[in-house]
Formats: C-alpha cells, sequence, structure tokens
C-alpha cells in the first residue's frame, strides 16, 4: 500500500504534535495510568498548541492502538474524544497495525484531508502495556498458524530477531554497541532539553497507605521525562545478559526494545484552515507506504517500506535527514541500516526504543512528534518514521519541513 502526493490531492499540514514521557510497563510511572488517560492529556496538550482553532471544525480522530481490548477498550478513540471534554460532533475510529499503528493513524488522517473529504483531523496512538501485556489479555489465534506454509506468522518477535541476526549476520557485540549507543544518544538529548518541546508533562497520583493512620494519602507529582534510559549502562554489563529467544542465540533483553506506557497525539489541517486561522505548519505530509515481507523476518519490513515511501514523495533517500527508526531489536535495525546503506549519524540522534521505550501502537505518532520537533530546531528538509510491523511488515512515513 502506498500513497501518493500528486496535484489532483490538497497537500495535508501538522500544526500541532506532542506526546506524554514514555514510562516502563509494569513497574513505571505509568503502570497506574489508564491509557485513556494518556490519551486525553495529549489531545488537549495538542489543541492547546493552536487555540486560535476551533475545534468544532475536527472531523475525526484516528487513534492507534495495538492492542485494544480491556483498558484500550471501546472504540479508545471516541471515548478520549470525549472524555477530553471536545465537542461530541466529532468522530472517534480506534485502529490496529501493532506497531505502526500510530504512524498509520497520521496517514489516514492525512489521507482524509487530501482528498478532500476533511479540513481538520486528529491522529494519535497510546498504548498501556502495563495494563494490556503483550499479545492481550486472552489471545486466540486460528491454528492453521501451525502449518508449514504459515508457521512464521506463530513465530514470536525475539525469534524473528534471532533469525535476522542470523541471516544479516548481525553479531551479538554489534547489537550490544548499538544498544549502548542508544542508551548515550537519549541521555545527552534529555541533557541537552532536546525532548522538552515535544513531550506534554503529566500530573500522577500516587495512593499511599498511611499505617499509622490506616488512611490512604494522596500525593501528585509531574513527570515530564521518559525513564528508560539508564546511564549505568555498558558494554560490559549488556554482555552479560543471556540470550531470552535461541539457545545460542544473540539477542536479548539488552539489546531489544523496552516495553513501555504512552500516547502521542497530532492535529492535521489542510491549506484553507492554515490561511483561514493564520495558523504556521511544523510540516507537511509527504508520504507513507507499507509493504510485506516474509513473518520470519519481520525485522526487516523497513528495507521494503523505506524506499517505497521515498518514490511516493520524490525523493532519494539521501535527501532523508532524519530517521527515527524504530528499535524493536538492535539486530534487526542494523540489518536495515547495512541493506539500505544509511548514515548511522541521521539514525535516530537522540536514542530510540532500547532505550527510550517502545509503547507499540503510540510508538508511530510519538516518532512522528518526535522527527516534526528535531525537524524544526535543526532546520532539516525531510524526516522519516519507520519500523518493522509484526506478521511481517514495514511502514514508513515522510515529513517535510515548512
Amino acid at each position: 500500500m502506498t500513497y501518493i502526493l500528486n496535484n489532483s490531492l490538497q497537500d495535508a499540514y501538522i500544526v500541532a504534535a506532542t506526546r506524554s514521557p514514555i514510562g516502563k510497563s509494569g513497574r513505571g510511572m505509568f503502570r497506574n495510568t489508564r491509557p485513556d488517560d494518556l490519551l486525553i492529556g495529549v489531545l488537549k496538550s495538542a489543541l492547546a498548541q493552536v487555540p486560535q482553532l476551533d475545534p468544532k471544525l475536527i472531523e475525526d480522530a484516528i487513534v492507534g492502538c495495538s492492542f485494544p481490548e480491556g483498558a484500550q477498550g471501546l472504540n479508545l478513540a471516541r471515548m478520549g474524544v470525549l472524555l477530553a471534554g471536545l465537542p461530541n460532533t466529532i468522530g472517534g475510529v480506534t485502529i490496529n497495525r501493532y506497531c505502526a499503528s500510530g504512524i498509520t493513524a497520521v496517514a489516514m488522517a492525512a489521507d482524509r484531508i487530501r482528498v478532500g473529504q476533511a479540513d481538520v483531523m486528529i491522529a494519535a496512538g497510546v498504548e498501556s502495556m502495563s495494563m494490556v501485556p503483550m499479545m492481550g489479555n486472552n489471545p486466540s489465534m486460528n491454528m492453521a498458524i501451525l502449518k508449514d506454509e504459515n508457521a512464521g506468522i506463530a513465530y514470536g518477535m525475539g525469534l524473528t530477531a534471532e533469525k535476522v541476526a542470523t541471516q544479516w549476520k548481525i553479531s551479538r557485540e554489534a547489537q550490544d554497541a548499538f544498544a549502548l549507543q542508544s542508551h548515550q544518544r537519549a541521555l545527552a538529548a534529555q541533557a541537552a532539553g532536546y525532548f522538552d518541546a515535544e513531550t506534554t508533562p503529566f500530573e500522577i497520583i500516587d495512593r499511599i497507605p498511611n499505617l499509622s493512620t490506616g488512611e490512604i494519602e494522596l500525593k501528585t507529582r509531574t513527570v515530564n521525562r521518559d525513564e528508560g534510559a539508564r546511564p549505568d549502562t555498558s558494554l560490559e554489563g549488556l554482555a552479560k545478559l543471556k540470550a531470552v529467544f535461541a539457545a545460542k542465540g544473540s539477542v536479548t533483553a539488552g539489546n531489544s526494545s523496552q516495553t513501555s506506557d504512552g500516547a502521542g497525539a497530532l492535529i492535521l489541517v489542510s491549506e484553507k484552515i492554515l490561511k483561514q486561522f493564520n495558523l504556521t505548519p511544523l510540516a507537511r505530509f509527504a508520504s507513507f507506504a507499507v509493504r510485506g515481507v516474509p513473518p520470519e523476518i519481520m525485522g526487516i519490513g523497513p528495507k521494503e517500506a523505506i524506499p517505497a515511501a521515498c518514490r511516493a514523495a520524490g525523493i532519494t533517500q539521501d535527501q532523508i535527514d532524519w530517521f527515527e527508526l524504530n528499535e524493536a531489536f538492535a539486530a534487526q535495525s542494523l540489518a536495515v541500516i547495512q541493506d539500505l546503506g544509511l548514515d548511522p549519524a541521521k539514525v535516530n540522534p537522540m536514542g530510540g526504543a532500547i532505550a527510550l521505550g517502545h509503547p507499540l501502537g503510540a510508538t508511530g505518532a510519538i516518532r512522528a512528534a518526535t522527527t516534526i520537533h528535531a525537524m524544526q530546531r535543526n532546520k532539516l528538509k525531510y524526516g522519516m518514521v519507520t519500523m518493522c510491523v509484526g506478521t511481517g511488515m514495514g511502514a514508513a512515513g515522510i515529513f517535510e519541513r515548512m
């Protein structure tokens, strides 16, 4: 699937882009925060960035989520719109393309504008892996995936990374070095304040039992920083970790993405709305592409999607100034970089999912906010968000700074 801009379509512009901090799942800062509350926070923050825009003009909200059940079920998009206090005339639809759900939401919102069906759209992504675990609460798979010709569908993500590492000859040492670099880059970006413009601070209410009175005390704190990056990460420490997906493998918890909680949101408008409300666009949505690959090597998906997205945008790969290549695993990121000849300096300059976390369906929207703000800060022309996707896909979206 490829979406191409041409003269018969109008452009879609991003006028607001924000995200929550990313929390560690299970034990992190958002472990007791509902995903719809994360979504509400970024929706309100995105709208606050364009106070002159009349929210009644918003046509629809498209929200990506990889496991839309439990606390993030019941059409999370529409629930988020209503609970955020937005006009009830705004629709809401929740979509799922696993790890590419968030960037697919952006592409679908842009499509509605480009074909003239809407002038203002919300695109977002949200995932609480604390409240809804990987594979969901009650997974039920078609037994046909166990047939030999379908077996790749049944492979766990870690096993697909092992297959990529073997086929592309990515060593354990290279994976660990890539993981260390992710942490180092993330920590440097945090220290420099580079994430501040894109991040919406969140208030968290902690309920602490007072053993002397028997009462529950409420304490409020504000969080504004991703909590995954670790200053104590070292090659020595990473080398001590055991492979977790294959007995003699090279993929470890240290060179894999972190499971996480988070949300991101963008507002897209037509040129007509830009002029009507005197809005300054942050970026133009240039193109989007999805490509399929064998499920057993799903991590290589961006290798196919990146060239397709570049062709759709009418540019070459070398014209991309900033790549947010989601680090599902160091092995697959290195294989993509190696196969396409990407400039490592342009790939995840502020770290990636190994250090910052990967809240599945939210990641595309979160990394879109990162890309757009980085392009503004560094005065770059083109930025890309790309990732591998479960069951064997790659997705890539390109933004052009205005």
